[in-house]
């Protein structure tokens, strides 16, 4: 009779037992399984969205638009990068190339100093800096195919063509665009909304910048930039450059790679680093230039994740509170971001395009 009893009572225990794991199983099966998936897909812009970033750049020659898209996945150290230039606007020449090799900023905001305009405009307009950087990180190819499409827009306007200051020549259906001498950049001055002949929408908020933004659907130039004396160092104008065959900015003739934590990479993320790769690529602010590696050595990058106190509104997946980090527009409203044409700024009294 015990013995009976007994087994009764494992029964019901093992089927007690049973129920519960099955409960158990009920209740956190689904987070598990949730777990278990693949993240969403990032979302992906619209070509006239990825048009609207690229055209205040697209004109620029090949080795600005390189550091331009690189530094854009550092907006951090753009905005530390001018306050700093802001605050040492006495430093002139050779001078100021050594005291920003002493910085800790990637190579392509280093680069930048040689274009205050170019870098002013980045600070100035930080949201469609932010946009610019994480459509780069996340849609290279079609970032780089929008600066192409836009180049071709402008040569059909007739605003695209071989001048003193720049050299225009293509490749098949590529548009190359080289400085006219190896030793002098000039900074195509814009209206990056009227100069592509269709006008584009602007993106929201934008500021114009005297010395790149000109009033207008034609191109200006004015004063040359001369790169004698960042010549020396690896982040020097002559170590940059677009692959548009590949999609991807080259530094000292390898892929560049951002290692940004404010900018994120969704395709390729790495949880432990918080940096985006591109395969067999060369990390930007690792590298020494080739005329730099007897004279002088880049600064050591900033510790991943720094953040400077002066950049105290940024968020962390890029987005400048307050705005929209892509700058979402109606693009099917029409063209609404004319305030400031009439009136605008002239691009340095320099040679009408």
């Amino acid at each position: 009779m015990n013995i009976k009893l007994s087994k009764q009572v494992l029964i019901v225990l093992l089927c007690c037992l049973l129920v519960q794991f099955s409960a158990q199983a009920d209740s956190y099966g689904p987070t598990s399984q949730s777990n278990e998936q693949s993240p969403a897909p990032p979302v992906r812009q619209s070509p006239q969205e990825l048009q609207q970033f690229v055209a205040p750049i697209a004109l620029y020659p090949d080795g600005l638009v390189a550091q331009v898209l690189a530094a854009s996945t550092y907006p951090t150290e753009i905005v530390e990068a001018h306050r700093w230039m802001q605050s040492h606007s006495d430093l002139k020449g050779e001078k100021l190339a050594e005291e920003v090799d002493k910085q800790p900023w990637d190579p392509s905001v280093k680069a930048l100093t040689q274009f205050p305009s170019v870098l002013e405009n980045m600070d100035k307009n930080l949201s469609w800096t932010s946009s610019l950087g994480d459509a780069y990180a996340n849609e290279e190819q079609e970032v780089t195919d929008a600066v192409q499409a836009m180049r071709q827009q402008a040569r059909k306007a007739g605003q695209l063509n071989s001048n003193e200051e720049e050299k225009v020549t293509t490749q098949g259906s590529t548009i190359i665009i080289q400085p006219a001498r190896p030793d002098v950049v000039y900074v195509p001055a814009y209206d990056p909304w009227l100069v592509y002949g269709a006008p584009v929408v602007a993106y929201p908020g934008w500021v114009p910048v005297p010395g790149i933004f000109f009033a207008g659907p034609t191109i200006s130039f004015g004063v040359g930039f001369g790169m004698g004396f960042f010549g020396g160092f690896g982040w020097g104008w002559h170590h940059w450059g677009c692959d548009w065959h590949g999609h991807h900015v080259i530094y000292n003739n390898h892929t560049y790679i951002s290692h940004s934590r404010t900018i994120v990479n969704r395709n390729n993320f790495n949880h432990g680093h918080g940096t985006f790769n591109h395969g067999n690529a060369f990390h930007g602010s690792r590298a020494e230039g080739r005329n730099s590696a007897s004279r002088r050595s880049s600064a050591s990058h900033a510790q991943p994740g720094t953040r400077s106190s002066a950049f105290g509104g940024f968020d962390h997946g890029g987005n400048v509170r307050g705005f929209s980090s892509r700058g979402r527009s109606s693009f099917g409203g029409g063209f609404h971001g004319g305030g400031f044409h009439g009136g605008g700024f002239h691009g340095g009294g320099g040679r009408h395009g």
